[in-house]
């Protein structure tokens, strides 16, 4: 055995030991560590298969040696790249299956089936025998069908683990670099290797990529002593990015599309990839037919809710805009939406019970007194007049009694559907309790509010309600107030004065419009 060849059996070896060493290591710590750390114990223990039946092929004195352990060898080599892959894959954060897993394994474990029955189809070498000129243990060989299959497979699983790892150099936090590298680094040092081996600059007749495994294991010991690889790892910004359920888009500081996550997908289903680089604000114009209802601004922090409309039904987001600082001082955009769509349901559904009348449907007493506060005390700062109308349905207990409550109830709704005819959303319209409606005037004087309580009473007289037992006549009996002392009177004096002025109606005889000035007067 010459000198030459038996560095080469101890560069192999100590690949080998040095493998087994991490295989053991990982095993006997496997508690300690996550679960990537099972497949590390898989990856290191074929390529030490690898390596020491490479060494035991080197001192084979026959050609019957040779292929068994060729055989043996064919056991770790295939299989060593897959499960670089797997292991890779996983640190990623890529949810592996067990049947993933095994589809992934399935040609390494068709080569080995394969070398160990060459000798049947020659599928793998078409001539595998002793070198005429070197001797054993070298081997003149040429390759068939599936070693060229194998071959691309192998060096495939290697290029693509180490693309993966180069991908997510980014979005890893700098503290999890080191471990970034060392498996960069043990993925290229066989991809390398194997290059050279193939274009015939390496010595003839011998593998060296079991020669060059020693590096990557001493990258891959480095990287668990130093940055406790298999107890803290980078969890994969596409892992997180993709599985929250808010909508995230990222616009550079031209506002134009850079990333997004699948989420943002189901809220704007034309969103992909080759979008990128368009400016968002036509984007979103194309998209939803209308112009962007938010600003894009990287000054503060922005929130305000968006609706967008699907095939199925209409949702309602919560736009969060954030700033980024992007690469060479530049500012970008994160947009955040969060569904509120059912939030926003129930808030209505509490609203409406807490400031809607449920049969009517219009404001009840609390929403009047609590939004006409707000209207009176804006009209005493601006000095404009403010009017209120207090209103009853004439006779309604008898209808109750005579008709039912049934009946009471469409009339009630029939009224204030006669009423809605003639007024404006500045006339703001509320149920007062019972029969009895309230209207408050922002900007109304009482001679302006009269000549409206007078077309409500009118449009109620003339439309009566149509019911199985024949048409119910209707009227109304209204009482018009307006603020006289800004300084001494109360939204609650006012209501007084309407309510008195609607006593005064009632006396005089139903379906009329009395203004408190002259109610009074009768009344002293």
């Amino acid at each position: 055995m010459g000198s030459q060849l038996t560095m080469y059996i101890t560069l192999v070896c100590t690949s080998g030991v040095l493998n087994l060493y991490l295989c053991l290591y990982a095993f006997s710590k496997r508690h300690k560590y996550t679960n990537i750390a099972n497949y590390f114990i898989l990856y290191t223990a074929v390529i030490s298969i690898y390596c020491f039946a490479s060494a035991m092929t080197l001192i084979s004195t026959t050609l019957e040696q040779i292929s068994f352990w060729n055989t043996i060898l064919y056991i770790g080599m295939p299989t060593s790249a897959t499960l670089g892959l797997l292991y890779v894959m996983s640190y990623l954060g890529f949810k592996l299956t067990v049947r993933r897993s095994m589809l992934i394994l399935l040609v390494p474990i068709i080569t080995i089936i394969m070398v160990a029955t060459n000798h049947w189809h020659h599928l793998h070498y078409r001539v595998f025998e002793l070198d005429p000129n070197l001797g054993a243990p070298f081997v003149y060989q040429e390759i068939g069908m599936w070693y060229m299959v194998h071959g691309v497979y192998t060096f495939a699983s290697m290029f693509v683990a180490f693309l993966l790892l180069i991908s997510h150099w980014k979005e890893t936090a700098k503290v999890y670099r080191p471990q970034l590298i060392a498996l960069m680094f043990g993925q290229l040092v066989p991809i390398v290797t194997a290059f050279l081996y193939l274009n015939g600059f390496t010595p003839p007749g011998v593998d060296p990529v079991p020669m060059i495994l020693w590096l990557s294991s001493l990258l891959y010991l480095w990287a668990i002593s130093t940055s406790q690889l298999f107890r803290i790892m980078p969890i994969a910004k596409d892992k997180i990015y993709n599985s929250i359920n808010d909508g995230a888009i990222v616009l550079d500081d031209s506002y134009r599309l850079i990333e997004f996550n699948q989420a943002s997908k189901v809220m704007l289903p034309n969103l992909n990839k080759s979008m990128f680089g368009k400016n968002f604000v036509k984007f979103w114009n194309e998209q939803t037919g209308e112009a962007l209802p938010f600003k894009l601004t990287a000054d503060i922090e922005y929130v305000q809710e968006v609706r967008l409309c699907s095939e199925h039904a209409e949702r309602v987001y919560q736009v969060r805009i954030t700033s980024l600082e992007q690469a060479r001082n530049s500012k970008g955009l994160l947009l955040v939406f969060t569904d509120i769509t059912e939030i926003k349901r129930l808030q209505e559904k509490l609203e409406q019970q807490a400031y809607y009348d449920e049969l009517t449907k219009i404001y009840n007493r609390r929403a009047f007194l609590q939004q006409s506060e707000q209207d009176f005390q804006k009209a005493k700062e601006t000095g404009l007049p403010f009017t209120a109308l207090l209103m009853d349905i004439d006779h309604f207990k008898r209808v109750n009694d005579t008709y039912g409550h049934h009946i009471g109830d469409q009339l009630l709704v029939h009224v204030v559907n006669a009423c809605k005819t003639q007024l404006l959303e500045s006339h703001f319209f509320a149920r007062y309790g019972g029969e009895e409606f309230v209207i408050a005037l922002k900007g109304f004087n009482e001679a302006e509010g009269e000549i409206l309580a007078n077309q409500l009473r009118t449009a109620v007289e003339q439309a009566p309600l149509m019911t199985e037992a024949g048409n119910l006549s209707v009227t109304l009996s209204i009482g018009v107030a307006e603020v006289v002392d800004w300084t001494e009177e109360t939204l609650y004096q006012l209501l007084h004065k309407a309510d008195t002025a609607l006593y005064a109606a009632k006396e005089e005889g139903r379906n009329r419009v009395k203004v408190y000035a002259e109610s009074e007067s009768v009344l002293s």
